[in-house]
This record gives structure tokens, C-alpha cells and sequence, in this order.
């Protein structure tokens, strides 16, 4: 009984694995944890920062930070100032080397 339940939780988490990596979560091709770790904290302060200007509550932002600090912008914000805005944000957040935006202006949310 106990082996087919732990076949069972391997071949689930085989299957949500593939998964992610065809939904193309940029997570999981991550090899070193270090620089995940530290690619989470840059994303988390842009994120943060982002709030505080409530930017966020103005669009739909994602951000995503890969290992040589280049920040990855996309989503929508409802005027061309508060795209601008982010990406200065962004760029002026330690550890960021570059930013890559694809924010687009979408009036209507």
C-alpha cells in the first residue's frame, strides 16, 4: 500500500513538473538556488515599491528578475505615465542591471 501511494505522489509530481515547464514558468529552469534566492529579493523590492506607489492597483504588472539581474516587465498600466513610472522603478532598484518592458497602456482594466 505504501509503495503505490508514494508511485502515485512521484508520478503526480513528474506530471505537475512537465507541466510547469510547458506553461513556461521562468522558475523552473533555475540551476543555481543562490541566484534564485537573490533574483526573488530584487523582484520582491520592485514589487514592493511598486505597491507602495500603487502602481499595481493602476494595471496588471508582473515582474521577473533572472540571474544576471535583468528585470522582465510586462502587463498593462491604464496611463504611459504610470508604464514610465515603473520602469524607473525598476531600474532604480539595487541589483538591477537592466529592464525589459513590454507594459502596454490599457485604459480599460
Amino acid at each position: 500500500m505504501k509503495t503505490s501511494t508514494i508511485a502515485s505522489c512521484i508520478a503526480v509530481s513528474t506530471l505537475l513538473g512537465s507541466a510547469a515547464v510547458v506553461a513556461g514558468d521562468p522558475d523552473t529552469d533555475r540551476a543555481n538556488p543562490t541566484a534564485f534566492v537573490k533574483d526573488s529579493a530584487v523582484t520582491t523590492k520592485i514589487k514592493t515599491k511598486l505597491a507602495a506607489d500603487h502602481l499595481t492597483s493602476l494595471g496588471h504588472i508582473t515582474v521577473d528578475t533572472d540571474k544576471d539581474g535583468v528585470v522582465w516587465m510586462s502587463g498593462t498600466a491604464r496611463t504611459q505615465q504610470a508604464v514610465d513610472q515603473a520602469v524607473t522603478i525598476a531600474r532604480e532598484t539595487e541589483g538591477v542591471k537592466s529592464v525589459h518592458s513590454d507594459l502596454t497602456v490599457k485604459k480599460d482594466d
